[in-house]
């Protein structure tokens, strides 16, 4: 058995997703030299993660190789956050938000407070979330907040003096989600970590959803932005004629990377490497599911070596047909959700010198 066989089979067993693309950190690393850019990395001490524009190219590829050090090496004996204390607030339903960070927390021996629903606070009593922010100060060292409200993060903010990760935020941003997304496509190519990726490496990456409603959507769209030099093209595929928003209004208009917006994705499926898909939109108070047309599945015409990404949960949008294929990418994408979610915590509440050999 040769060294490739070799790791293809440890690959195999220690892998996280049980279908689709396995993704190997070892690749990611190995193409930075095995170094994480520490400087980067310490410059997010003590910072609120609100929103992707606070991050660079620099930045995302920064916490990608600390994820991608977490992933492949077994640091929890290190106790990187013992004595520390994270409240979850979640006043919006989720599964694999709050409890990856819940998770990420605890196998670093760091400690959670958690709220699981919003309406068991003093909410449904009528208490401000300003009031709330400032109980939180006793009670922890970070935030973790998803709420419906757009503006909930600056309401929190008018008395909370501690760190706040945005978990998500109405049709705000999704920040963690989108550097989840970068870390998948950073350890499936890893040549893209490069400002001067191979012209036959760069990727055509195709967006199904309206960013200007879809919180995940929009973080991913604004971080892929700053990949100019490894995305060749992004082409946003949506119902809608205007489906990008004020958010992203100037970003899309100062970056070098073409954009095109399509409302027939079977005009260009056979020309994107990368498909991003989301169905779920924020709009005015409620979600709904955009138009089944734009559906994917094992007959839809990908390239052969396309992926499909998904920042989960799905519904019609993306078969189940397509799980067991190379082309899903979006089991492979979540598992990657823990240790993306350390590297942020571990960055944001200063215990980089608790890991060896960083």
């Amino acid at each position: 058995m040769n060294a490739e066989q070799q790791r293809s089979l440890a690959l195999q067993a220690n892998a996280r997703n049980s279908k689709g693309r396995l993704l190997d950190p070892q690749q990611l690393l190995d193409r930075t030299d095995g170094k994480v850019d520490r400087d980067a990395l310490e410059a997010l001490a003590g910072q609120s993660i609100l929103n992707p524009r606070q991050f660079d190219r620099r930045t995302v590829v920064a916490i990608a190789q600390l994820a991608a050090l977490l992933e492949s090496r077994n640091v929890e004996m290190e106790k990187p956050l013992d004595g520390k204390i994270a409240i979850t607030a979640f006043f919006e339903a989720s599964t694999r938000t709050r409890l990856s960070f819940e998770s990420a927390l605890l196998r670093l021996d760091g400690k959670v407070l958690s709220v699981p629903d919003g309406q068991v606070t003093g909410i449904a009593k009528g208490e401000s979330l300003a009031d709330i922010g400032e109980m939180f100060n006793t009670y922890g060292d970070i935030v973790i907040m998803r709420h419906p409200d757009t503006n909930s993060l600056e309401e929190i903010q008018k008395n909370l003096q501690r760190p706040l990760i945005n978990a998500g935020n109405g049709s705000g941003h999704h920040p963690t989600q989108a550097l989840i997304d970068w870390y998948a496509l950073l350890k499936w190519r890893p040549e893209l970590c490069s400002p001067d990726c191979p012209p036959e490496r760069r990727i055509h990456l195709g967006i199904i959803g309206t960013p200007g409603s879809m919180r995940a959507v929009k973080s991913f769209l604004r971080l892929s932005l700053m990949f100019a030099g490894a995305v060749s093209k992004i082409t946003l595929v949506s119902e809608m004629a205007d489906p990008v928003g004020l958010d992203l209004t100037e970003p899309i208009e100062q970056s070098p990377i073409p954009i095109e917006v399509t409302n027939d994705v079977q005009k260009v499926l056979t020309e994107l490497d990368v498909v991003y898909v989301n169905s779920i939109a924020f709009l005015g108070d409620s979600y709904r599911n955009l138009d089944g047309r734009y559906k994917l599945e094992l007959a839809s015409d990908l390239k052969p070596e396309a992926v499909v990404m998904h920042p989960l949960a799905r519904n019609d949008e993306l078969s189940e047909d397509l799980d067991d294929t190379d082309h899903n990418l979006y089991f492979a994408q979540a598992a990657g959700a823990v240790f993306v979610r350390q590297a942020l915590l571990v960055s944001v509440l200063q215990r980089l010198n608790r890991i060896s050999d960083l």
